[in-house]
C-alpha cells in the first residue's frame, strides 16, 4: 500500500485571498519525507506501467532504431577547418572534430563528450567555440541539470586541458580576437537570472567584471560578429531590450539605445555597420541599417517595412547579403536581402506545411544561405542555397532508418476560436488508417513566451503512429506562429485565450469525427505543463488521458517568491501578483489553485529533482491535491528523475526512455478502451 503525502497546514494570504497549501512543505530539498514521496510515487508508477513494460522496452527499441548510430552533421568550414560534429555507434554523447579544408589531412577529435561524461549520470555540454587562431577550444559543461555550467579550456595542439576553470556561468561565451580573452555571462547563484557579464584572460588567476546589471527583471545576453573583432552584450526582459557595444581592449562601451518598455530590439554586426531588428512602431518587427557609433534610433535607416501579415523573426548577415528568417500565415519563410540594392527573394518550398531553420555559417565571405528543411513526414535535410544564383544544392538528409516515408501523411486544419481567431492545427497519419470517433488522437500543444511551435520531424512519434495515432499540434496563442499578435494575444490579461483556443482544437477534432473523449490524449511540457493543468481544471471530460512533463502548476506561488530562480524575469509573461487586478487574473487558472472535485483524466507527470526553470515540488504538490480531489479511480503517476533537470536524462538513447515510457502510458490507456 502506498502511504497518502503527509498534510502541514500553512496558508498564503495577498490582496485577502487566502489559498490553503498544505503540501507546502514539498520544497524542502534533500529531506527524508521529499525523497521518500518522490520515491514512492516512482514506485507506484512503475507498478502501474509493469503490464506494459513490454511494449515500453519495444517503443524504446523502435525509437532507437530510428537513429542511425553513426552519423555526422555537414560540417562548416572556417579559415583552415572544416568542424563538424559526429555520433558512434555504442555512444551517447557527440565527437565535435575537424579536418583541413585543403591538403587531405586527418580528422581531428578535438573533444570527445563522451570522456566528459564519464562518472557522471547527467552530462551537458552547453556550448564550445574555438579560438580566431584555431588553437584553444573553449566548452561549458554541467554536470547536475541546474544549467550552471563551468568552463573549460583545452589546447588544441597537445589535448590536453588547461588549469584555467571558470564557473558557475551560463552557457553563454565568446573568444575575443586576441585569442586570449573569453566573454562571458554569469548568474546570480540563487535566482539563476544572469546579469554580469566578464572577461577571463588565460593565465590570469580572476575574471574582471565588465557589467553588472542592476534591475532584478532584466537579463544579460551576448552576441559577437563572426571575425569575432566586436562584442555586444544586451540587459534584456519580455518587453525592453538594450544593446551594448564593447571594446574588447579597453572595456569601454555605450548604448545603441536606451531601454523603453515596449522596446525589442537585437543587433547583428553586418562588417561595415550594424543590422538592427526592431519593434519599434512595428508589431511584427522591421530591419534598420545604423552606423557602427550609433547610440540613439534616429540614426536607424529602414530596410525591410513591417508588414502586418509577416512577422520578421531573425536575421543574419553576410558580406554580400542579408537572410532573414521570417512567418506567414504560420509557416516559416526565408527571404534573401541584397545589401547593395536592397533586392528580396524568398526561397521556394512545396509542401503544405513544414518548418524551415536558418543554420547561421562561420564565414562572414559566404556566398550560400544554409537551412534545414523537414515536415512531420520529411526528416531533416540540409540545403544550401546560393543567394545570387538561386541554385540549391541538398547537402546531407537524415537517414532513418525503419522509417517509409511514403506511408504517412500531413496536413493543416484550421479551427475558428470564440472570439473568431482562426487557428492552425498541423495533423500527421498514417495513409492507411482512417481517422474515425474510435480512432486514438494525441495533441500536443505548449503556447508561451512567443515561441511557434514547429511542425518538424519528430521520429519518436512514428511508434504512436504506426500505432493508428494521429498526432496533432494546435499552434495556440502564446506563441508567434500568426504573427506577434498571436502572442500578445495569449499572455498577461489574455493567458486564457491559449487554453481556451487549446479547446476549441480538441472540440472541432471531436466534432470532426477524427476521435472523440475516450480516445482523445493531450501532451505538454514547462509551460506547455500549465496548459495541461489549466486545460484539465475547465474540461476534464474532453480527455482520457494526460501527460504533464516538468509543469508549471503552481503559478501563484512561484510568481509571488522573487527568490526562486527566474520568477523576477517572468513578470512580463504572467503578470506580477503583487498588483491586486493581475493577481486576481492569474488566479483564475493557476492548474494547483484550481483543482476541484471532478472526474479527472487519467495522468502522468514527469519532472527533473534539479530542474532548473521548474522546480520538482510544483509537480509534486500538483500529484498530491489531485490525488485528495479526484472522484474516480483513473490513474494519476509522478515519475521522477532524480539525476536529472528541466530536459530530462542527457545522452542521444537515454533520453528516449523517458518517452518510451509516456507513450507507453498511452498504449495502456488505449487498449483499455478497447
Amino acid at each position: 500500500m502506498y502511504k497518502s503525502a503527509k498534510k502541514i497546514p500553512y496558508k498564503h494570504e495577498v490582496h485577502g485571498d487566502v489559498r490553503p497549501d498544505d503540501y507546502f512543505w514539498m520544497r524542502e530539498r534533500d529531506t527524508p519525507d521529499v525523497l521518500a514521496f518522490l520515491e514512492q510515487e516512482n514506485r507506484r508508477t512503475a507498478e502501474a506501467l509493469k503490464s506494459v513494460e513490454t511494449i515500453e522496452a519495444q517503443l524504446f527499441q523502435e525509437m532507437k532504431a530510428r537513429i542511425k548510430e553513426d552519423d555526422s552533421s555537414v560540417p562548416r568550414s572556417r579559415g583552415p577547418y572544416s568542424y563538424f560534429s559526429k555520433f558512434v555507434a555504442g555512444q551517447e554523447y557527440a565527437f565535435h572534430c575537424r579536418k583541413p579544408v585543403v591538403g587531405g589531412g586527418s580528422e581531428q577529435v578535438l573533444l570527445d563528450e563522451n570522456q566528459v561524461a564519464k562518472g557522471h549520470t547527467y552530462c551537458q555540454v552547453g556550448g564550445l567555440e574555438v579560438s580566431p587562431n584555431h588553437k584553444l577550444l573553449a566548452y561549458a559543461v554541467d554536470t547536475v541539470g541546474r544549467r550552471l555550467y563551468t568552463l573549460k579550456f583545452r589546447d588544441l595542439d597537445s589535448q590536453k586541458d588547461l588549469p584555467d576553470q571558470i564557473g558557475p556561468m551560463t552557457a553563454e561565451f565568446f573568444w575575443s580576437a586576441d585569442n586570449k580573452s573569453v566573454f562571458y555571462v554569469k548568474q546570480d547563484p540563487d535566482t539563476l537570472r544572469s546579469f554580469q557579464l566578464y572577461r577571463y584572460r588565460i593565465g590570469d588567476s580572476s575574471p574582471e567584471l565588465v557589467f553588472e546589471e542592476g534591475d532584478n527583471t532584466f537579463n544579460v545576453g551576448l552576441s559577437a560578429s563572426k571575425d569575432r573583432k566586436r562584442i555586444y552584450f544586451c540587459s534584456w526582459k519580455r518587453d525592453a531590450t538594450e544593446w551594448y557595444s564593447l571594446n574588447t581592449e579597453s572595456l569601454k562601451y555605450f548604448s545603441l539605445q536606451k531601454r523603453q518598455l515596449g522596446h525589442e530590439y537585437s543587433v547583428v554586426d553586418g562588417g561595415d555597420r550594424v543590422y538592427v531588428l526592431s519593434n519599434w512602431d512595428a508589431e511584427n518587427f522591421r530591419l534598420f541599417e545604423a552606423p557602427f557609433e550609433c547610440q540613439d534610433r534616429t540614426e536607424w535607416k529602414e530596410i525591410i517595412a513591417h508588414s502586418p501579415v509577416r512577422f520578421l523573426e531573425d536575421v543574419d548577415v553576410y558580406q554580400d547579403f542579408i537572410a532573414v528568417s521570417l512567418r506567414e500565415q504560420g509557416l516559416a519563410q526565408i527571404e534573401i536581402v541584397n545589401r547593395k540594392n536592397l533586392q528580396t527573394k524568398r526561397l521556394k518550398f512545396d509542401e503544405p506545411v513544414y518548418e524551415l531553420s536558418q543554420i547561421s555559417l562561420p564565414e562572414f565571405s559566404s556566398s550560400v544561405v544554409r537551412f534545414a528543411y523537414e515536415s512531420l513526414v520529411q526528416p531533416p535535410a540540409v540545403f544550401e542555397e546560393a543567394a545570387a544564383s538561386g541554385e540549391r544544392v541538398l547537402k546531407k538528409e537524415r537517414e532513418v532508418p525503419t522509417y517509409d516515408k511514403t506511408k504517412y501523411e500531413t496536413k493543416r486544419l484550421w479551427v475558428k476560436a470564440a472570439d473568431g481567431a482562426e487557428i492552425p492545427v498541423s495533423l500527421l497519419k498514417r495513409k492507411d488508417v482512417a481517422a474515425t470517433e474510435s480512432s486514438p488522437l494525441l495533441l500536443y500543444g505548449y503556447g508561451s513566451y512567443g515561441l511557434s511551435m514547429p511542425a518538424s520531424f519528430r521520429g519518436s512519434v512514428i511508434s504512436l503512429v504506426d500505432r493508428g495515432f494521429t498526432y496533432a499540434i494546435a499552434h495556440i496563442r502564446g506563441g508567434s506562429e500568426m504573427g506577434r499578435k498571436w502572442y500578445e494575444q495569449g499572455r498577461l490579461q489574455l493567458k486564457m485565450n491559449t487554453f481556451s483556443d487549446f479547446i476549441a482544437c480538441a472540440e472541432k477534432l471531436i466534432a470532426d469525427k477524427q476521435t472523440s473523449p475516450k480516445h482523445l490524449y493531450m501532451m505538454g511540457g514547462s509551460a506547455g505543463g500549465l496548459l495541461m493543468g489549466a486545460v484539465m481544471n475547465l474540461r476534464p471530460e474532453l480527455f482520457n488521458g494526460v501527460v504533464a512533463a516538468v509543469p508549471f502548476v503552481d503559478v501563484m506561488t512561484t510568481m509571488l517568491d522573487e527568490s526562486i530562480p527566474l520568477t523576477t524575469g517572468e513578470y512580463r509573461e504572467w503578470g506580477d501578483p503583487r498588483i491586486k487586478d493581475q493577481y486576481a487574473y492569474m488566479r483564475q487558472y493557476s492548474p494547483y489553485d484550481n483543482i476541484r472535485n471532478c472526474d479527472y483524466p487519467n495522468v502522468l507527470v514527469t519532472t527533473g529533482y534539479h530542474d532548473s526553470q521548474v522546480q520538482y515540488w510544483e509537480p509534486a504538490k500538483w500529484v498530491a491535491k489531485l490525488r485528495d480531489c479526484k472522484t474516480n479511480d483513473n490513474l494519476l503517476l509522478l515519475y521522477t528523475e532524480l539525476e536529472a533537470g528541466h530536459s530530462g536524462a542527457t545522452g542521444r538513447f537515454e533520453a528516449l526512455k523517458t518517452i518510451a515510457k509516456e507513450y507507453a502510458f498511452f498504449i495502456l490507456l488505449e487498449g483499455s478502451k478497447g
